[in-house]
Parts: C-alpha cells; sequence; structure tokens
C-alpha cells in the first residue's frame, strides 16, 4: 500500500514568520500536536519543517523563554524529513525509523506538500490489518470444525 493512501490530507500548515503563540492557537483550534512549515513557491506548498507541541515545551516554555519573542522558524528543526506518496508504507516506516520522527509530510513528485503521515496513522493501520489477521485464525478453525465433523 502506498503512503497516499493512507496519509492524511487535511494539513495544518504555518509559515516561518508565524508567532510561537499562534502556532500554538492554530495547534489548539484544529486538535493536531505539529504544524508544518511551509513555504508557498508558485501556487504550490513546499515543506521546510515542523513545529510540534513538544517543541514548544522544550524549546521555549521549558527554557524560560519569552514566547512572543519568537517565530516558528527559531524553534523547527534544520531539516524536514518527506516521504513520497509512492511510496510504500514499510519504506516510509523505515524512514521514519532511520530519522527517529514520528510525523512526516507526504509529497508528491515536485516535492509539494499533499499530507502528512503519523506513527498514530501507521498503528491504526497495523491494528486494524492485525484485526483481520485474527479473524482469519478464527474462521479457519470453524471452517476446519464443520469439515471434520
Amino acid at each position: 500500500m502506498a503512503v497516499g493512501e493512507i496519509c492524511n490530507r487535511d494539513v495544518v500548515v504555518a509559515e516561518k514568520a508565524l508567532s510561537v503563540v499562534d502556532a500554538a492557537q492554530l495547534m489548539r483550534k484544529h486538535h493536531v500536536g505539529d504544524l508544518v512549515v511551509v513555504e508557498e513557491k508558485a501556487g504550490h506548498r513546499y515543506p521546510v519543517g515542523i513545529v510540534t507541541d513538544r517543541d514548544i515545551v522544550v524549546e521555549v516554555v521549558a527554557a524560560g523563554v519569552n514566547p512572543d519573542a519568537l517565530k516558528v522558524g527559531d524553534i523547527m528543526g534544520p531539516e524536514v524529513a518527506t516521504v513520497h506518496e509512492g511510496d510504500g508504507l514499510f519504506e516510509a516506516l523505515r524512514h521514519m525509523r532511520d530519522k527517529g520522527v514520528r510525523r512526516m509530510p507526504v509529497v508528491d513528485r515536485e516535492g509539494g506538500l499533499v499530507g502528512i503521515l503519523t506513527l498514530d496513522d501507521l498503528l491504526s493501520l497495523l491494528a486494524e490489518e492485525m484485526t483481520e489477521l485474527a479473524k482469519l485464525v478464527s474462521r479457519e478453525r470453524q471452517r476446519e470444525a464443520v469439515i471434520r465433523t
């Protein structure tokens, strides 16, 4: 299955110039734990970073920094790891593991933002697949019991 088939295409985005306070309020409003930081070029959005609620807590609140003095661009990571919408799920999972991230923007061939893949998305999908496998085992036993009696 390709990443583009399960990624969330309703991505909450921000620009580097957005204040950290406004970023936190945007996360709260949309009930998300991250914002994909984008740059707009020729009508397309290109991911340049991610800011998470954890970034705000660790980099701003815990450090005692005035959040009004910071912009999203000040606290986002130096690079963003992305995955292409045509990549397979296990390839994406390996890439997330290798990069040590729980979220990855999903991009098209030109690098434009099309969605986001999160560890939560992958866990939900894997849980569904495991449930289906368990049902298969149960049905196989039932079928065999009918055939063998």
